[in-house]
């Protein structure tokens, strides 16, 4: 089968192969790769950034050679211990190595795909879907009424910010680049900024919760436009050393000793219950996954540049 295989740090290293299938081992599902969407996190993975992270991801070249997470696809093959799904199946979820004609995933990390839902979307929702849902809800312990500030509303996670933090009774403001603008309306945003023109952290205005997928301004800041009692949820960043990401987390602990504003951040964790959800609204109409742009494997490294670049307006999408 046909994969895209890491050998080295850096887009250089990454290359169009033919590999030996897989095998599902006793908890696994062996899964006919339909769609993939890429994440920042696959960037991240592939650069070795931070550097530090490389003491876990490997020194010299990375120990997981077949990048990708989010998937969409059908049941190839079942361990002996699987019980939920049989060959034949639609699925989504996470799996190792999704840009790839196949791939294995834990059992635990897939949930039934939805009559209706095209696998594209559902590929789309995983890491930026979940972020999005558990960092409005969760961490920002979002109830309705409530006003929310989405900043980089325009990305992959901010899109679906936006609509979730709809769904759940919010009025919604989106921060994001010009051309997004007229997408962030339709998708429910009661109003727009273009953050390259309006700073949020000097209009005077202020929000029951920020939830911020750039995380480009101060802390002190983002904490001055929070309303008493208002949380500030970091979705995402730069963060280009493990320096720089200690320091934020210790600020927003610091921030957050004093007064009734909290700052916080958001890493998705896996959770079926919650994909489920996510699949029901988008077979619902409740949801739109916003697809920009779709590449075939081969096309992957370019994909990813575009990724880096900031290119895509929502997500990208792998069909291979």
């Amino acid at each position: 089968m046909k994969a895209v295989v890491c050998r080295a740090y850096g887009l250089a290293g990454l290359g169009l192969e033919e590999v030996e299938a897989p095998h599902p081992g006793d908890a696994e599902v062996l899964l006919r790769v339909r769609a993939a969407a890429l994440n920042a996190l696959d960037w991240h993975l592939l650069r070795g950034t931070p550097f530090a992270a490389r003491l876990f991801f490997g020194l010299r070249r990375p120990r997981t050679t077949r990048p990708g997470r989010d998937v969409a696809g059908v049941v190839e093959a079942v361990g002996a211990k699987v019980t939920r799904f049989a060959p034949g199946d639609a699925v989504f979820g996470s799996c190792r190595g999704a840009f790839a004609e196949s791939a294995l995933a834990a059992e635990k990390s897939l949930t039934p795909l939805p009559a209706g839902v095209p696998f594209e979307q559902a590929a789309a929702l995983p890491v930026a879907g979940l972020t999005a849902l558990q960092g409005l809800r969760d961490a920002g312990r979002l109830r309705s009424g409530q006003q929310v500030l989405v900043h980089g509303a325009g990305g992959g996670v901010g899109t679906f910010a936006v609509q979730i933090a709809r769904a759940l009774g919010a009025e919604v403001t989106a921060a994001t680049r010009a051309e997004s603008l007229e997408t962030m309306r339709a998708l429910g945003a009661v109003r727009v900024l273009d953050h390259e023109r309006e700073d949020f952290t000097a209009s005077g205005e202020r929000w029951d919760l920020i939830f911020d997928c750039y995380s480009h301004h101060p802390l002190s800041a983002c904490r001055r436009a929070l309303k008493p009692g208002g949380r500030y949820v970091a979705a995402g960043g730069p963060f280009p050393s493990l320096t720089s990401i200690l320091v934020d987390a210790l600020a927003r602990s610091a921030l957050s000793l004093f007064g009734s504003r909290k700052l916080l951040s958001i890493l998705a964790r896996s959770s079926p219950g919650d994909l489920a959800l996510l699949g029901e609204w988008v077979a619902e109409g409740k949801l739109r996954p916003v697809v920009d742009l779709r590449f075939g494997l081969a096309a992957v490294p370019g994909a990813i540049r575009d990724l880096a670049e900031g290119r895509a307006r929502g997500k990208i999408v792998v069909v291979p």
